[in-house]
């Protein structure tokens, strides 16, 4: 960038791609949906279809409603992704477009680091 200055449609790019990627934030800054994207991503070695919300309360301290309601933050987000199998409804990780997002806003803060990189003191002399 010219003199070191911040594009303006690279700030601006920048603000879309933080608005687009907060509920990523929201979704991962989360202990326990962190846990639940580990069992996901567990549960797809062993079924395709994902694992169902019983089967995630079991393998935590959660009751199925307080599963529910992490699992609606993650699909919300985009990470996640429900499935329906007859009756019963399976949830797996759906991780392509967040990760797309997320890996769009590291490469527009990489561009604009030497803007705003802090400037060596000038001696005074």
């Amino acid at each position: 960038m010219a003199n070191d200055m911040l594009n303006k449609a690279e700030v601006d790019r920048l603000s879309v791609l933080f608005g687009s990627c907060s509920p990523l934030f929201i979704a991962l800054g989360d202990e326990v949906r962190q846990k639940l994207i580990l069992d996901l991503a567990e549960a797809s070695v062993e079924d395709a279809n994902g694992i169902n919300v019983t089967n995630l309360s079991a393998k935590s301290h959660l009751s199925r409603p307080a599963i529910s309601h992490h699992l609606k933050v993650l699909k919300d987000s985009g990470l996640v992704k429900p499935v329906k199998v007859g009756t019963q409804i399976f949830y797996r990780l759906n991780l392509e477009d967040s990760i797309g997002d997320l890996a769009d806003l590291i490469s527009s803060i990489q561009r604009i680091l030497p803007a705003i990189a802090p400037r060596p003191a000038m001696a005074v002399g």
